[in-house]
């Protein structure tokens, strides 16, 4: 069931005209699992060699919140009340990541998630657990979907 969900233009995570953002593309790849990969570049890196602390959380919450965004058509946007991180091992700067997302409880307006960043091996090297709550539908009113870009980019077009 691997199918790939919309994006935006200059969001830091996803955004394919960012030029400083990290471009990652993400999966549903079963019910309530969300999944993408990086090899993540130098620019992003804290310690040389690792990984960006504030980066690796940056990806942790974007691969959890996607887990209840739904389809492109009439997406669920939510924001972060909580992130509770624990960095496991380093996250290596150069090597290929594998990200995943989990849903957790729903109520409908507040949701939990959890998620990790593994390396090639499988090894969790920085894990989540995430609740979110639904921006409310009349901020969300008068947004410009098309504008911000919002939607499935084929392969062909994905920037390098």
């Amino acid at each position: 069931m691997r199918k790939k969900q919309p994006t935006s233009n200059f969001c830091f995570v996803c955004g394919r005209e960012n030029p400083f953002g990290l471009h990652l593309e993400f999966y549903d790849e079963a019910p309530g699992v969300v999944g993408a990969g990086i090899t993540v570049p130098d620019q992003f890196q804290g310690y040389p060699g690792i990984v960006h602390g504030g980066v690796v959380a940056a990806m942790l919450d974007e691969v959890t919140g996607r887990v209840f965004m739904g389809d492109g058509a009439n997406p669920r946007f939510m924001v972060t009340a909580k992130l509770d991180i624990r960095y496991r091992r380093p996250v290596p700067i150069g090597q290929p990541l594998r990200l995943v997302g989990r849903a957790g409880k729903d109520n409908g307006r507040v949701a939990s998630a959890t998620g990790e960043i593994l390396d090639g091996d499988g090894k969790t090297l920085a894990e989540v657990e995430a609740v979110y709550v639904n921006i409310p539908e009349q901020a969300l009113a008068n947004v410009d979907h098309v504008a911000l870009g919002w939607r499935v980019v084929p392969d062909e077009e994905v920037m390098p």
